[in-house]
This record gives C-alpha cells, sequence and structure tokens, in this order.
C-alpha cells in the first residue's frame, strides 16, 4: 500500500481524495508523456482479477488534482491506475467499504465501524512502514517492507486480526497484520 494515497458521491468523494494523495506525490515526479486512456484502464485494471477488473469503474488523477472517471463499472469496485510517481507498482482496486476505510484513513478519522472491505494490489504495493499509517519515508524505527502482490481486508473487528502475526518485521510471505494496534489495522494477503 503507498505510504499516501491516493457508489455515487461517497465513492467518488473517496477517489477524488485519494487521488488527491497519489496526485501530491505525482507534483514531484518528472515531466513525461501522460497515458493514454486505455494505458490508464490496463494499468487500473491490472489490480484486481479480470472479471472485477473488467467491470469496475475506473478513475484516474488529473494534472490538476481532479479525479477523472474514465469507465462507469457495473460490480461496485472502483480501480486507480499505477501512480507513476511512487517507486514501485501499485494500481489499486476496492470495494464501497474499502473507499470508505481509505477515506478515513486520509483524513485521520475513526474507520466505518462494521464495514469490512475488500482491497486488490496484484500488482504489489509500493514500499511502507508496517507500523506507521502515516510515515513516508523509511526511519529506523518504522519498520518500512516490502510487498508483492496482495489482497486486504480492512475495516474488520478487532477480534478478527487477533489470529494473524502482528510483527513489526513480518514475514510478507505469509498473511500478517499491518498497522497492528491502530485504527486502519488490516490484514496484508500475499497472492504469489
Amino acid at each position: 500500500m503507498p505510504s499516501k494515497l491516493q457508489r455515487a458521491g461517497l465513492v467518488l468523494a473517496t477517489a477524488t481524495i485519494c487521488a488527491a494523495a497519489q496526485g501530491a506525490l505525482a507534483a514531484d515526479a518528472p515531466a513525461k508523456a501522460a497515458p493514454s486512456d486505455a494505458e490508464l484502464i490496463k494499468s487500473a485494471m491490472s489490480a484486481a482479477p479480470a472479471a472485477v477488473g473488467k467491470h469496475a469503474t475506473i478513475v484516474a488523477m488529473e494534472a490538476d488534482g481532479t479525479m477523472r472517471t474514465i469507465r462507469k463499472g457495473t460490480n461496485g469496485f472502483t480501480c486507480m491506475p499505477d501512480n507513476p510517481a511512487t517507486p514501485g507498482p501499485d494500481p489499486m482496486c476496492m470495494d464501497a467499504a474499502s473507499m470508505a476505510w481509505v477515506h478515513a484513513w486520509i483524513g485521520h478519522k475513526p474507520p466505518p465501524a462494521g464495514k469490512a472491505g475488500l482491497m486488490y494490489m496484484l500488482k504489489g504495493g509500493t514500499d511502507a512502514s508496517n507500523t506507521d499509517p502515516y510515515a513516508d519515508k523509511p526511519t529506523a524505527q518504522n519498520h518500512w517492507i516490502s510487498t508483492g502482490p496482495h489482497v486486504m481486508i480492512v475495516g474488520a473487528d478487532a477480534a478478527f486480526y487477533e489470529h494473524y502475526p502482528k510483527s513489526p518485521d513480518p514475514d510478507t510471505a505469509v498473511p500478517y497484520i499491518m498497522w497492528a494496534g491502530t485504527p486502519y489495522q488490516h490484514i496484508m494477503v500475499p497472492v504469489k
């Protein structure tokens, strides 16, 4: 999951917040030709299984920081393409509950109670702190990790997470809890 990220009104509002965070990172990236809509769609769809990506809404960040819907979906998932400003591949695809969780995380607010969500990052994620939800660079204390292709379950009851490892330096080849003990703890499930 990137260290800073990026249903009608809720999905669009949350996607805009996610994109704004991605845009802040993109603003520091060297200028290069903007990808075509077809390239953005392909990147965004690669985050999820083909049957999910095929019917998902695809959104992308514009140069001015606004969110643009490239393609309207029909299955309740919203996918975003890779952020070229981050060091690793990080396209993602989220259901509505995950979008609400991300919205809360970005806004430093409590996640919605009782709304577990599913996120796909089948291309992997940009490296991140495993202990600090808001870390933007590695330090000696924030347990920076590298994540490969994975899915995430976010927003579950705290008891759900009790069955999984919570080490600050986890074995990322098996399911583990990221950001354990914070309101944003979630399970990371590797898929390769």
